[in-house]
C-alpha cells in the first residue's frame, strides 16, 4: 500500500472563516497529485480527539461567538490530548482565532483575560483597531518561494513567548502586532498565521511542506516528498495584486 496521511479537522461546524476550509482542499489535491491518499476527520464539541489516530490537526479561525462555545471543550475536554500531539510532533495548521486559542490566554479590550489551551508559549491582547487587508511575507525554511501571501481581519495582538519563533517576517500588513515584524509562530511542528482565505491555496510550497513535515513525523525520519508542477498556483499568485510589487 502507498502512504496516507489523516487529518483531524477540529470544530469544522464552528470555524471557518473566510474559507479556511480550503486549506484542507489545497493539502487534499497536493497530496493526492503524487499518488497519497489523504484523509479528514471531522472532531466536534462532545467527540474524542485520539492524537494517535492523526498525522495533521488543522484549526481554522472564527469570531469570538463561536469560539467562546468551543472553549470549554477544547481547553477542558480535549487540551490534554492536543497538548499531547504538539509534543509529540504531529503537525498543526492553526489560522487566526484558532492560532490565539493554542496559547495562553486572550485579553479583551476591557482587561477581562480568557485563558486559551496553553501548548504554545504566546499570548493575544485585544484592541478595537482591526487589521485588515492583503498580506506578503517571507519565509525563511522553504526550499524556493520565499514569500508568502494571505489576507488578514483581526483585532488581536499576539505576542511570541520563549520557544516560539514566528513563521515569518512581514512585507505588507500588520502580522502579529504590526510592532515587531513578525507574522504567525512556529513551534515543534504547530505552524500558525493570521492568513485567511485560504492561506494554502496561495501558497504551494507551504502545503508541500506540511506534506512532507507529516509523512517524516509518521515515518519518524526523512521523506522525499515527489515533485510537482504549481502552474496553477503560481499563476493565481501572479495574478495577485500585492504580487506585482513584492
Amino acid at each position: 500500500m502507498g502512504d496516507k496521511i489523516r487529518l483531524c479537522h477540529l470544530y469544522p461546524d464552528l470555524l471557518n472563516l473566510y474559507g479556511d476550509r480550503g486549506n484542507i482542499l489545497a493539502l487534499m489535491r497536493r497530496a493526492k497529485l503524487r499518488g497519497i491518499a489523504f484523509e479528514v476527520e471531522a472532531v466536534s464539541i462532545g467527540e474524542a480527539f485520539d492524537p494517535d489516530r492523526y498525522d495533521m490537526v488543522f484549526l481554522g479561525g472564527g469570531q469570538d461567538a463561536e469560539q467562546n462555545i468551543l472553549r470549554t471543550d477544547f481547553v477542558t475536554e480535549k487540551g490534554e490530548k492536543i497538548k499531547e500531539a504538539v509534543e509529540a510532533g504531529k503537525v498543526f495548521l492553526c489560522i487566526c482565532g484558532g492560532y490565539q486559542m493554542m496559547g495562553q490566554y486572550y485579553e479583551e479590550h476591557d482587561g477581562n483575560r480568557i485563558e486559551c489551551l496553553g501548548a504554545i508559549h504566546i499570548w493575544t491582547v485585544g484592541k478595537k483597531k482591526r487589521f485588515i487587508g492583503d498580506t506578503a511575507y517571507v519565509c525563511d525554511f522553504l526550499p524556493d518561494s520565499k514569500t508568502l501571501y494571505g489576507f488578514e481581519n483581526h483585532s488581536g495582538r499576539t505576542y511570541l513567548g520563549e520557544g516560539v519563533k514566528p513563521l515569518a517576517k512581514v512585507v505588507l500588513g500588520a502580522g502579529n502586532n504590526g510592532e515587531d515584524g513578525t507574522e504567525g509562530a512556529l513551534y515543534k511542528n504547530v505552524y500558525c498565521t493570521y492568513s485567511h482565505g485560504s492561506f494554502l491555496p496561495k501558497n504551494p510550497a507551504m502545503t508541500d511542506h506540511l506534506l512532507q513535515k507529516a509523512l517524516e513525523v509518521q515515518k519518524q525520519g526523512t521523506y522525499g516528498l515527489p515533485p510537482l508542477e504549481s502552474d496553477a498556483e503560481d499563476f493565481a499568485r501572479r495574478a495577485l495584486p500585492t504580487c506585482k510589487n513584492y
